[in-house]
This record gives structure tokens, sequence and C-alpha cells, in this order.
């Protein structure tokens, strides 16, 4: 059977900190620079998740877009939309918000979401990337 990928993207708007408990503040401001600002700062994240899958014979389709938006929606933006990542998101509670860590929390909240999608299982997920600025992007793929 055939297999394609197929590509969704959301944006989401979030605030941050990027500062580590486990290091000093002089540590923090050289590491993070001005991204440690005690105030936070913002981006508006794009996220694209790419499915793998078959294509099923019958449906035409690896899984219904319309059940990957709603997974998204719920996984990413009743998360994070609008959150300050620091403080609104117990995951991050001792985690630093980098792009990176949050592009396996984005991984690993859409692929339980997946599972909850009959006759859709979260093995499809592939990919996760995260542009956090439109210089700045992040790849995860569950590894």
């Amino acid at each position: 059977m055939p297999v394609c990928y197929l590509s969704r993207r959301i944006t989401f708007s979030a605030c941050h900190r990027l500062h580590s408990e486990q290091l000093s503040i002089e540590q923090n401001k050289v590491i993070f620079g001005k991204c440690n600002n005690p105030n936070g700062h913002g981006h508006n994240y794009v996220v694209e998740a790419v499915i793998k899958g078959e294509v099923d014979p019958v449906t035409g389709m690896v899984m219904n877009l319309s059940d990957l938006k709603k997974a998204m929606n719920r996984s990413i933006m009743d998360s994070l939309d609008h959150k300050n990542l620091d403080k609104d998101v117990p995951e991050f509670e001792n985690v630093v918000t980098t792009t990176e860590n949050v592009a396996i929390y984005i991984w690993n909240k859409l692929y339980e979401e997946l599972d909850n999608i009959e006759g859709v299982s979260s093995e499809l997920l592939y990919e996760i990337k995260i542009h956090e600025t439109e210089n700045n992007i992040v790849v995860y793929r569950g590894e």
C-alpha cells in the first residue's frame, strides 16, 4: 500500500522565561541571555504535526483531517494557547520551556490524543515541527 505524509499546521501564542533552577542567576543570564528576562517574553509558535501512514483504499485517506484538527486543538490549543508556559502548564513546573521541551510536550499530548480517535493509532504520529520564530525551528520525532 502507498504511504503518505499528512501535515497540519496550527498557531498558538504563549509566553515563557528560559530559566533553570539548577543554575545560578548569573549562569542563567549567560546561557539564556535576554530570554532569561524575569518578566518573560512571548512567541507566536507555529506547530506542524506530520502523520505517516498507508492510504486507506476505501477512504483514500491516511486519517481524516478533521479528526487531526480536533486532536491538535485538544492537545495544543487547549493547554498552551495564550498561556504562560512556566506558570500555567503543570508539566513545565520543573522543566525549562525551551522549544525542544515544548516539542516533546506536544508530541506526548498529541500521541495520547490520537489513541482516543476511533480507528486511529498514535503510531501514525511521525513528526512535530515547531517554528518558534521565522529562523528558529525544532523538529521532534519521538526519539
